[in-house]
């Protein structure tokens, strides 16, 4: 007898064995094909990723190009005559042959002499001039012919010369319930006409596409998504234009609304105008610039000569909104399901071992067919096909086109065990001897816990996305708006609704208050908390002139603020578009997953369907002995139950979730501390970097230079030789010519508003100074190299100068009059706080630290010293930077950069990581991966232990996802019955399959908990602690 079990165990075994070793071959020889075929296309990331960078700042006309010298241009048009702004002409320009930055200041002098050039910007990086001109005086072909005078090859880029070829749309989709309808909606709108790229992120349900709105329009993708089966939900159609909606009371006809129609579209600044006549909505699209919505109201009520009342329209936050019509929808189906199935639970589990109620479910109605399944099929029904619909709505929709996901599965097993009840309950009612074996019971309360494990991952997802919601919420609701008389007196305070300021709108700041938007301060001085933007937890001092953040927090003193960014182009919605985006883009480790999720659920059904039959022949052809089976089924039963508990076990959705929720988690915990991480590439990336280059200036050192000594060899008086040097330096945005500039006002500090002298043939030498004519004196500024290439003696008295400053880690900027020598300037620049320690705390980290600056030799040298860097390149421009990045990669290392993002931009976009440190306000920094909001060094091991925690917790993740259904799926088989006896029915197999993807999403959810290394918390800085 034992032998017969023993040989039937084998033979059960062989098969299953048989079937998996088939499916495993085949899946592995495909994956194995797809890897050679991405290794190639790998070959052109790098490349792809520096070249991106031209185009990534596409808002504004000339902001894309680098660092260059700037040259003042000709006339834009003859004398007298009147040239509309309207008859401007850009034209973009391949450049071949440029070498240097000299190069590419002749082509930008030749060009500006032509008459009509407006601007014109070139690019050496790039190998590109961007040139705006008036057509009228100028064409395309005389341009193009000036550059080739000067020597350059020049082509005319015809697909670039619009003003706007791209734009980046978002819209919210709804049905998405796992990888597989994820990466369907993604391929249907890759396919489209003029889509560039299309993001889809399953844990924000948001689609991001960026397109060329010349042939495709938002309403295609729109239509594209539906469809695919989803609910699409237009959020945002990247126009770059300010978008209000009003309501619109007393306007009782249609008649009514066309006339405030266009009595709007009359206005200048009115792009487009939307009306809803049934809710009396009407959508007004506008240039900030030119109008704001108060002057929409205004319109509106003088139009109806009173008759006529707008308000700002609320709908509430769209994300929010929709998140919790999901967690309501997804609870009431839950408890409805409870409502049926918890008497079918009873009456097939409970009732029948209670005397007396099991003899009354036991009545037969007619032939074999008794109350109790009556009962059972009854309240089955409605949670199969009523409550459940949402599952076969979801089958229909991925199955059309030609993809399966979590809904298939769900509905293949919850239908097989209903479907196999209603026969053999229709069985029963037909014949006087079969007694029925009905799984009513599965069905439903498969469909329960499958609702109940929904509805905490929707709570749980809402979760991870809180880091925006707080963000969103920083903004105040109202403000005060300040109105002056002609001599500048305030004559009235007015309480308005923060989404009526308008753009140079004078708004008062009481203490305690929220700053409504972003600004400048015209009067007054107070401290404000700025730690819910930057991270930084000191108050910071402001003052007339100085900038203030829409959404931080006036601590003490009243401030009048000019607003000059309001609406989406404040730094408040940059950074939650910041975040946003980067939560839709998938880190390169997703890929495997989606590659894996897409063949999963055929291959689970396959599995399903070869674990039944193998359970079903092996009991038909006495494979085992029949004491195996329950008393309360045949082996046709028990090889179903097998079969329907591996296709509702396994669960493609824990797949799909183990990265997009780690990254939105740790992008949100990022920009609460004020690192704002770009997305799962420079996480995936940052976690691996064994290599950090460091800027000098601004990054090492406070970026504040100040002049500390100065050496004449002239005999003349300081404050004229300070006068000639700060009016050559005024033009240079070099923070050393600043410095300079600043010293020279202090000989002149009787005047509030110095006037400096008149430059003439002012020119920009990048990395070694500038040149300029003043009072009829040449002057040129800057260091030894450029004296000497401009054949300009150093005596050794300057030389010695010169290494004396090196050693003191300053630096010497040699002044050149009229051809002679004649003084040195001496600047420090001193190293930031702390920036010793970082350097430690990285090398304990085992990352090395490298020291890359355009500053001279001595004084890089003295700074890395200084900080505890032994690696150092000086005299670097903005090409050996990225020059030096790219090597270290060569050698096998992962790279980050840190700079300020401005100089460092080529060097940045190099790098496997980008960090653009000190960037404040301006988080627009598209060559960084990473922008960290402070000025603190420190926030460098933030981005990189917060990179290292998170993608922790997604190898974590994806070890549970895929530990789970490799442990599972044979568990489900059956694979421990003939040993134990134990088997994992259906329903179990569903609690399972609901609690796998919530534990992941809860795994996720504990990054929310993330500390930064304690050796920073207790860093201390002259005195002052550092605060996590």
């Amino acid at each position: 007898m034992l032998y017969k079990q023993q040989n039937s165990f084998l033979k059960i075994i062989y098969i299953i064995h048989s079937t998996y070793t088939f499916l495993f071959l085949n899946i592995k020889l495909y994956f194995t094909k797809k890897a050679i075929q991405e290794s190639n296309a790998k070959k052109n990331m790098a490349t792809a990723k520096f070249l991106s960078f031209a185009c990534l700042r596409n808002e504004t006309n000339y902001e894309d190009f680098s660092p260059k010298p700037h040259y003042p241009s000709m006339p834009k048009y003859p004398k007298g005559v009147f040239i509309s702004s309207n008859e401007e002409k850009k034209a973009i320009y391949s450049v071949n042959g440029m070498s240097c930055s000299a190069c590419a200041g002749s082509v930008e002098k030749a060009i500006k002499r032509l008459p009509g050039i407006k601007e014109a910007v070139v690019d050496v990086l790039n190998n590109r001039a961007q040139v705006i001109f008036y057509p009228t005086f100028v064409n395309e072909e005389t341009i193009r012919e000036t550059i080739e005078d000067v020597g350059f090859q020049a082509k005319l880029i015809t697909e670039e010369t619009n003003e706007k070829t791209s734009q980046v749309c978002r819209i919210r989709i709804k049905g998405m319930t796992c990888t597989s309808c994820s990466t369907t909606v993604e391929s249907a709108l890759q396919s489209i006409p003029g889509v560039q790229k299309a993001r889809v992120a399953l844990a924000t349900e948001e689609a991001e596409i960026q397109y060329d709105p010349r042939i495709t329009t938002y309403n295609q993708l729109l239509e594209a998504i539906e469809y695919t089966g989803f609910e699409a939900i237009l959020i945002s159609t990247g126009e770059g234009r300010s978008k209000i909606l009003l309501k619109v009371d007393g306007a009782h006809t249609d008649n009514s609304m066309r006339i405030i129609e266009n009595s709007l579209r009359a206005l200048p600044g009115v792009e487009d105008v939307d009306i809803d006549p049934e809710l009396k909505k009407l959508s007004v699209s506008y240039q900030s610039d030119t109008i704001g919505p108060r002057k929409f109201i205004q319109v509106i009520e003088s139009t109806g000569s009173g008759r006529f009342k707008a308000t700002l329209f609320s709908e509430g936050d769209g994300k929010q909104s929709h998140r919790h019509e999901e967690i309501e929808y997804c609870r009431r189906s839950f408890l409805w399901s409870l409502v049926f199935t918890i008497p079918v639970f009873l009456t097939s589990m409970v009732f029948m071992y209670i005397p007396g109620l099991k003899d009354g479910l036991d009545i037969k109605v007619v032939n074999m067919l008794s109350i109790g399944e009556i009962l059972r099929w009854v309240l089955s029904t409605p949670v199969q096909f009523i409550i459940g619909r949402r599952f076969y709505s979801g089958s229909y929709k991925a199955l059309r086109h030609g993809s399966a996901n979590m809904d298939v599965l769900i509905a293949l097993g919850t239908n097989a065990a209903y479907f196999y009840s209603v026969y053999s309950v229709l069985r029963a009612a037909t014949s006087p001897r079969f007694k029925s074996t009905d799984f009513f019971e599965t069905s439903s309360m498969l469909i329960s816990f499958i609702l109940l494990g929904k509805y905490l991952e929707v709570l749980a997802k809402g979760k991870t996305s809180e880091a925006i919601a707080k963000l969103m919420n920083l903004t105040p609701e109202t403000a005060t708006l300040l109105q002056f008389d002609d001599e500048g007196n305030v004559v009235k305070e007015e309480e308005i609704d923060s989404r009526l300021i308008q753009k140079n709108d004078v708004i008062k700041i009481l203490p305690g208050a929220k700053v409504a938007c972003d600004g400048f301060v015209i009067w007054g001085q107070s401290h404000v908390n700025e730690s819910m933007i930057t991270g930084e937890s000191r108050p910071v001092a402001k003052r007339k002139s100085d900038l203030v953040i829409g959404g931080t927090v006036n601590e003490n003193g009243v401030l009048h603020v000019r607003a000059t960014r309001i609406g989406s182009e404040s730094a408040l919605s940059q950074i939650v578009r910041l975040v946003e985006s980067a939560q839709m883009a998938k880190a390169p480790i997703q890929k495997f997953a989606d590659r894996i999720s897409k063949y999963f659920v055929p291959l689970v059904i396959i599995l399903s369907v070869s674990t039944w039959i193998a359970w079903f022949l092996a009991g038909k052809y006495d494979g085992y002995p029949k004491s195996w089976i329950p008393s309360s089924m045949d082996s046709f039963q028990l090889a179903l139950q097998f079969g329907i508990s591996v296709m509702v076990i396994a669960c493609p959705c824990a797949l799909g979730l183990a990265t997009p929720t780690a990254v939105m988690v740790g992008t949100g915990v990022g920009a609460s501390r004020g690192v704002l991480i770009k997305g799962g590439q420079a996480l995936e990336s940052a976690q691996k970097v064994k290599c950090i280059v460091f800027d000098k200036t601004g990054t090492l050192t406070m970026g504040k230079p100040v002049v500390v000594n100065t050496k004449l060899f002239k005999s003349m008086v300081l404050r004229e030789f300070y006068e000639l040097v700060a009016a050559a330096e005024l033009n240079s945005e070099h923070p050393l010519a600043k410095a300079i500039v600043e010293y020279a006002k202090k000989f002149r500090e009787d005047e509030e508003n110095p006037q400096w002298p008149e430059v003439q043939d002012f020119e920009s030498i990048t990395g070694h100074g500038v040149k300029a004519t003043v009072h009829n004196k040449k002057l040129i500024v800057g260091n030894k190299s450029l004296m000497l290439d401009q054949g300009i003696s150093v005596p050794v008295d300057a030389d010695e100068i010169l290494a004396e400053a090196e050693e003191l880690a300053q630096t010497g900027i040699l002044v050149s009059i009229d051809g002679v020598l004649s003084g040195v300037v001496a600047i420090s620049d001193p190293v930031k706080p702390g920036a010793r320690e970082v350097i430690s705390l990285l090398k304990s980290m085992k990352v090395e630290s490298k020291l890359v600056s355009g500053d001279n030799w001595g004084t890089a040298n003295a700074i890395a010293k200084e900080v505890g860097i032994s690696d150092v390149i000086a005299e670097a421009k903005p090409e050996d930077k990225a020059k030096k990045v790219k090597e270290l990669q060569s050698l096998g290392k992962v790279v980050a950069m840190v700079g300020d993002g401005i100089n460092d931009s080529p060097a940045l976009v190099a790098a496997d990581v980008g960090m653009a440190i000190g960037a404040g306000t301006d988080i627009a920094i598209e060559a960084a991966d990473i922008v960290l909001m402070k000025s603190n060094l420190e926030d460098v091991i933030t981005a990189i232990d917060l990179s290292r925690k998170t993608f922790g917790r997604i190898r974590l993740n994806y070890f549970w996802a895929f530990g789970y259904n490799l442990l599972g799926i044979p568990i489900a088989a059956g694979a421990l019955f003939p040993s134990t006896g134990f088997r994992l029915p259906p329903w179990v197999a569903g609690v399972a399959m609901a609690a796998s993807s919530v534990s992941v999403v809860c795994s996720s959810l504990l990054l929310k908990n993330y500390k930064r290394p304690k050796k920073l918390d207790n860093l201390e800085i002259e005195g002052i602690t550092v605060e996590s």
